[in-house]
């Protein structure tokens, strides 16, 4: 029997991600995503957020650092993982996190307030602004 272990999660990067590299070389970046949703309870409209810590490797690791900052938002694809260790106090820790296989910009922070900033999304590893991507389909077309 297979296990199903698959993630996808929308959110705004809480700061500027970390890019490092292992003794091999391999580049691996960190970062965390704030993540909410909007809930009633008692007839009072709350709000819950969620930061989950994502870790994307190499070449994905390398475009994530360059182009995304804090407050971008970003969309992931990917697995949990969780990772355990021994602290300095020689306590037992552990970590769940995302390992991201897929992602795709989505609209920065900045555009909100009507700065300029970088929207495209990745395909295949290559940077695809919206502005190269011609629909030739108009909202008549949609047979709905």
């Amino acid at each position: 029997m297979s296990n199903l272990n698959r993630t996808i999660l929308i959110g705004r990067l809480t700061a500027d991600p970390t890019l490092r590299y292992t003794p091999s070389g391999a580049a691996v970046a960190s970062f965390t995503i704030a993540n909410g949703r909007t809930f009633t309870q008692a007839g009072e409209k709350k709000e819950q957020t969620s930061f989950i810590d994502c870790v994307a490797w190499q070449k994905t690791g390398e475009i994530i650092a360059e182009y995304c900052k804090k407050g971008h938002r970003i969309a992931v694809e990917g697995r949990l993982q969780q990772r355990s260790w021994d602290d300095q106090e020689g306590k037992k820790r552990s970590k769940i996190e995302v390992v991201v296989d897929n992602f795709q910009f989505l609209e920065s922070k900045q555009e909100n307030t009507g700065a300029p900033a970088h929207k495209g999304s990745i395909l295949e590893g290559e940077i695809v602004k919206s502005a190269d991507l011609d629909n030739p389909f108009s909202d008549d077309d949609i047979p709905f």
